[in-house]
């Protein structure tokens, strides 16, 4: 049953706004939990995103020398706002979004897009070297996973014969699961995510143990926190369209938290599992693989249609 909510709710409230900033650190110190636990840790408490953003907020935001100070503060912002915008087109737990057209899931996926844009350019921005390689790095993966996970997104939508966000979700959920139909779409998209988070194993643009933290090296403060929290929702979203496209839609709460927690496992099982690609690696296999596998499934769902 699709519940909808006054616009000014669904703004502020939910599902976007306060419960995007809410929800996307409860799913950062899940993921942070599960991936602690696979590997015999004990792991963060509950509040530990929620002080760690705290304690950034509240901290000073310094501007190193040789920058451009103008979008060494806006890049944040743009990070941030695309990616609860995002979620403006997508059914957060299971409700109707309040903004919704025909193709806007192409909008959408570039809008989840902006994060790994920006950061590339805020790294590119500065002088320090780390953060010039990391930008590179950055910028470079995205080509690896971008076309594969847009083809993923696409076979749903192939299927469903529409290219709204909703309709497909709606399609998803009276039919069989896509999972069991394309199962490698489901697999890409998954990866993918991974890739467009840099959740290791694709982790190479900030790898603290070669360039620091990367393309944010020289951030602190309140522009961290900003990519920090973007990151975090992107997750959220991410998840959330994997969900509505691949397992039977989401529809309600219950279905929408199942399906999300459940897919989490996964990525945080494989964050485990694999240790980190070098970004040669990244783009060879994952390019190479990824993408001829997921045209591969996209035209055979169109020859089929």
């Amino acid at each position: 049953m699709n519940i909808t909510l006054p616009p000014i709710v669904t703004l502020l409230l939910v599902p976007g706004g306060l419960f995007l900033l809410a929800g996307g650190l409860v799913y950062e110190w899940a993921d942070r939990k599960l991936v602690a636990r696979f590997q015999n840790r004990v792991g963060p408490r509950w509040f530990q995103p929620l002080a760690d953003v705290t304690k950034l907020l509240a901290k000073e935001e310094v501007v190193p020398d040789g920058v451009n100070r103008f979008l060494h503060r806006a890049l944040p912002v743009v990070a941030l706002t695309g990616a609860l915008t995002a979620a403006l087109y997508v059914p957060m737990l299971g409700l109707v979004p309040q903004y919704t057209f025909r193709g806007d899931l192409i909008v959408t996926l570039y809008l989840l897009s902006l994060m790994t844009l920006t950061m590339g350019v805020a790294g590119a921005n500065t002088i320090n070297r780390f953060s010039i390689v990391g930008a590179t790095r950055a910028l470079t993966q995205m080509f690896s996973y971008e076309a594969p996970f847009l083809l993923a997104m696409l076979g749903p939508a192939v299927v469903a014969n529409t290219w709204q966000i909703t309709a497909i979700n709606q399609y998803a959920a009276s039919h069989l699961w896509l999972i069991l139909t394309q199962p490698i779409g489901f697999l890409v998209a998954l990866v993918g995510l991974m890739g467009k988070l840099e959740l290791p194993p694709f982790d190479a643009p900030e790898a603290e143990t070669e360039i620091v933290a990367g393309a944010l090296t020289e951030y602190s403060g309140r522009g961290f926190a900003l990519f920090k929290i973007g990151r975090d929702v992107e997750l959220f979203v991410g998840l959330t369209l994997v969900a509505a496209f691949y397992l039977g839609g989401v529809s309600n709460p219950i279905e929408f938290g199942v399906k999300t927690v459940a897919l989490l496992l996964i990525t945080a099982g494989l964050q485990s599992l694999f240790a980190r690609l070098r970004i040669d690696q990244t783009v060879g296999l994952w390019w190479r693989i990824g993408a001829l596998l997921a045209l591969a499934q996209l035209l055979f769902v169109v020859f089929i249609r």
